[in-house]
């Protein structure tokens, strides 16, 4: 799960939502590049997309490396934020409604656009279709990139973490970041939250690993008294 590098609106203060014409800026522009980098290592079966600007020109080097035509999914798009749309966040600090996101997210919803549990209800059903269909296609090991927005992806991680939406305010997502889940037929696996550099080599299932078995490395069974690394 990549959030979109950084973003002019991300260098000005603006909550961008769905505006159009929101590109990647020249730090952006470097981190979507060094991208091809980090995930050398990474076999990619497919590399999914929100449908907006700045995740299109986020995954584009990558891409192009790989020789993978991203699959553009409208139910990973960013929140649509109404009338919020395209203000700087040092304005709606005084809105009533900025609190209700910051304590009880499940409950706003935004003027003009959606609420975040319709958000989280859409992308996280599209993600679980997606892993099921590329897992179909792939086999179980297909590891696959999604690329989209930083309160979309914290809401998957949230349900990836059994937490409830109001918890999601705890994680942190900053762009251009890799967090990493593993879905099995029992539960999901957090790998990776907020990852910012480094190799991802590590996370790649291995051949040896069964993961519709139980009892084995990578299963649907929790390792008892946790991992023993990579």
């Amino acid at each position: 799960m990549l959030r979109h590098a950084r973003s002019t609106a991300n260098r000005s203060g603006v909550l961008a939502g769905r505006t159009p014409g929101i590109g990647l800026d020249e730090t952006g522009r470097g981190q979507a590049t060094d991208l091809i980098g980090r995930l050398a290592q990474v076999p990619l079966a497919a590399v999914v997309r929100s449908p907006l600007q700045r995740c299109a020109e986020t995954v584009q080097p990558l891409s192009r490396e790989r020789n993978l035509e991203p699959i553009v999914e409208d139910q990973l798009s960013e929140v649509d934020y109404g009338d919020w749309s395209g203000r700087k966040l040092k304005d709606l600090v005084d809105e009533p409604l900025w609190r209700v996101v910051q304590a009880n997210p499940s409950a706003a919803v935004f003027p003009g656009g959606e609420g975040l549990a319709d958000v989280s209800a859409r992308a996280v059903a599209a993600v679980r279709r997606l892993d099921a269909e590329i897992t179909r296609e792939h086999g179980e090991h297909a590891v696959w990139l999604l690329c989209s927005h930083g309160d979309v992806i914290k809401a998957l991680l949230a349900d990836a973490l059994g937490q409830h939406l109001d918890s999601f305010q705890r994680i942190v997502v900053d762009p251009a970041s890799i967090s990493v889940v593993r879905y099995s037929s029992m539960r999901t696996f957090v790998l990776r939250v907020n990852d910012s550099g480094g190799s991802l080599e590590s996370i790649v299932p291995k051949p040896e690993e069964k993961p519709g078995g139980t009892g084995s490395p990578g299963a649907s069974d929790a390792v008892v008294g946790g991992s023993t690394g990579a």
